[in-house]
């Protein structure tokens, strides 16, 4: 039985991954067969034409095929609301092991009817429902779980609908290329003792001693209360924002690394309690970096700086993409 399914399997996902976008769902792609509903429809239907024959109704008749009719209208219907739809992947933002991703897609109707009533899901978890207006395009975040960390790819698409009667169902199977990435679960502890390091050019507060050397352009990175909004304000157009630059003081500096955490705890466990580390570190605005084998990440602050060291942690481990 498995070999005879195999063929008919080969079949049915002929198409691999997605490769070009807008992924275009053409009549070949889409599949459409009878519902529970749809065939109780015509078990029904071919009662009444038998009670009909047998007893020579002519309304009997004209009744059946009134419904027959009307069955054959939606099978065109649910089929159309499917064909000819355009999918877009979109880029989803990172999560934390034990959260649900989500993985925006964008939906193009080049259609002059409504398409309602999409179903959208990865597998046999829970989807995400739209309807979309003619002409029209709509951004659906269809939900995937995230129990572990590294890259999350979830894999073929299931795009359905039983629309308008429910008669019938058809489906197809898009496969975009999606990938999150999925942080560590973060683990709160107390952040191991910073060391002082002097840093000529920057100014982390701390002292109290430091001397004042001149401005600079504004990088991602600087603390916002660091910036000299008076002299911004004289030219707020045409300057860009400067930052004050200091000298001689010292500052707090953070080194994470596994070498920190206790042997006796799981990897996973650990790597969870550097996330918590650095989540807490980016809180108080205190520089931190990452060392594990195989990548540094050197110690600075601000989001950005932040995202590449969970996304270290995140990696860890991992063969290169």
């Amino acid at each position: 039985m498995i070999a005879l399914l195999k063929p008919f399997r080969q079949w049915l996902f002929r198409f691999g991954v997605d490769e070009q976008t807008p992924i275009v769902l053409t009549q070949r792609r889409v599949f459409i067969v009878p519902s529970r509903g749809g065939l109780l429809f015509a078990i029904v239907l071919a009662a009444m034409l038998l009670g009909a024959i047998n007893y020579t109704l002519s309304l009997g008749h004209a009744l059946v095929f009134l419904l027959a009719s009307l069955g054959l209208v939606t099978m065109v219907h649910t089929f159309r609301n499917l064909a000819g739809l355009h999918i877009t992947p979109g880029h989803p933002d990172p999560v934390f092991a034990g959260e649900t991703a989500r993985f925006p897609l964008v939906l193009d109707s080049h259609s002059a009817h409504w398409r309602r009533s999409l179903e959208l899901a990865f597998g046999t978890h829970d989807g995400a429902f739209a309807s979309i207006p003619p002409g029209e395009r709509a951004v659906i975040e269809v939900p995937y779980p995230a129990p572990r960390r590294g890259r999350l790819r979830p894999g073929r698409l299931t795009l359905s609908t039983r629309y308008p009667l429910g008669l019938f169902r058809a489906w197809a199977y898009p496969h975009p290329r999606l990938e999150c990435l999925v942080y560590p679960k973060p683990i709160e502890t107390p952040l191991p003792t910073p060391l002082a390091v002097s840093h000529a050019g920057q100014h982390h507060g701390g002292s109290g001693q430091e001397d004042f050397t001149g401005l600079r352009e504004r990088q991602p990175s600087d603390s916002p209360r660091h910036i000299a909004w008076k002299a911004v304000a004289r030219d707020m157009e045409q300057r860009p924002l400067l930052t004050k630059q200091f000298a001689g003081g010292a500052a707090e500096e953070l080194w994470f690394d596994l070498d920190q955490t206790s042997p006796d705890m799981p990897l996973e466990t650990r790597l969870s309690v550097l996330t918590g580390w650095v989540l807490a570190a980016e809180q108080v605005q205190l520089r931190y970096g990452v060392r594990l084998p195989g990548r540094r990440v050197l110690p600075e602050q601000g989001p950005s700086h932040r995202d590449v060291c969970l996304e270290a942690l995140a990696l860890y481990g991992e063969e290169p993409n």
